[in-house]
């Protein structure tokens, strides 16, 4: 499908990273990192990104994107940014013989299949079994998620929308937070606890519970800081409840692909907390799943810590594209 140079990026609502695969089976070669909000399109930031790797690469013949949105027409909207994309425009600006968009967690699905132990960080202590369905989600500026699950030859990639899903309480204290937790379009969903805007919101919530009294949002990197510092008691209190929403989803989302080679987190939020996550009872969330503690107890969970996991990925869906099933927009060049 591919000619190579294959372009490859990974664009999420703040930052697009993009790289080029010169060969089948090549190692991804970083271009840059751009901020969305700094660019009208992407082809203006794949021009930038490429102008940066300079006369050291040679230019891309095809593409493969991976973007933050719903891949559900020929001009697909970031879910978090202001970018429409399209494969035919971005091929015709580039002279492109053929493009695939495909949703974020696509290529970190992909990517998860031959993911190497020292990329990720053990959550408890289960060893890997091989051979059943994978999980692979993270909470970052939104809330992504897909499954990898063997299909006779294949591997089969479903992505899903599970961010959007509706969440609800499970204890007294949760309770009084979601009374006091801000909605988004009068909805409480995954993305709107367990992103970085749903940890600033879970801040303010907490805060608000245990003073009696309404609190700003502030920046999610600063919720992170004082809670790991333990300078505001209320950020720790974020933190840990956070971490246990996410076990409850992780299991969730365990139970319904029955996922039992692992959970895989990635996403911008995890890696800097995994800390909290060891100790705040995220496993005893994602294990509290009666009639099926037993099973729960048996998949391993862990946090992707290798850099930029979706360009390994997508290095992979443009090296060995027959060995995946997904769902992407296609498009090539008329013969």
């Amino acid at each position: 499908m591919f000619e190579f140079p294959v372009l490859i990026g990974d664009i999420g609502g703040t930052n697009a990273r993009f790289g080029l695969v010169t060969e089948r089976g090549g190692t991804p070669q970083p271009l840059s990192h751009e901020a969305t909000a700094d660019h009208a399109d992407p082809s203006h930031a794949i021009r930038t990104s490429l102008a940066e790797g300079g006369e050291r690469l040679p230019p891309p013949r095809s593409m493969i994107l991976a973007i933050a949105g719903r891949v559900d027409g020929p001009e697909i909207q970031l879910t978090n940014a202001h970018w429409k994309v399209s494969g035919e425009r971005i091929a015709g600006d580039f002279g492109l013989s053929s493009t695939v968009i495909v949703n974020d967690y696509v290529p970190v699905a992909a990517g998860a299949a031959e993911i190497e132990p020292h990329s990720l960080t053990p959550i408890g202590h289960c060893p890997a079994v091989s051979g059943g369905a994978r999980v692979v989600l993270g909470p970052g500026t939104g809330f992504g998620a897909a499954a990898l699950v063997p299909y006779a030859a294949h591997l089969a990639i479903v992505s899903t929308e599970a961010g959007h899903t509706d969440i609800g309480p499970s204890d007294e204290f949760e309770e009084k937070v979601w009374r006091a937790l801000e909605r988004v379009e009068d909805r409480i969903t995954v993305e709107t606890v367990l992103s970085g805007p749903g940890l600033a919101r879970l801040h303010a919530a907490v805060a608000h519970v245990r003073t009696g009294r309404s609190h700003d949002k502030i920046e999610p990197a600063a919720v992170t800081e004082a809670g790991l510092n333990a300078s505001d008691p209320h950020a720790a209190e974020a933190l840990a409840l956070f971490s246990r929403i996410l076990g409850r989803v992780c299991g969730d989302l365990a139970l319904t692909f029955l996922a039992t080679s692992g959970v895989y987190i990635g996403g911008g939020i995890a890696p800097r907390i995994v800390k909290v996550l060891e100790e705040s009872g995220f496993r005893k969330a994602f294990e509290r799943k009666a009639p099926f503690a037993t099973m729960m107890r048996g998949i391993p969970t862990s946090v992707i810590t290798v850099h930029d996991p979706a360009f390994n990925g997508l290095a992979a869906l443009a090296s060995e594209g027959g060995k995946f099933v997904y769902h992407g927009q296609v498009w090539r060049r008329p013969a």
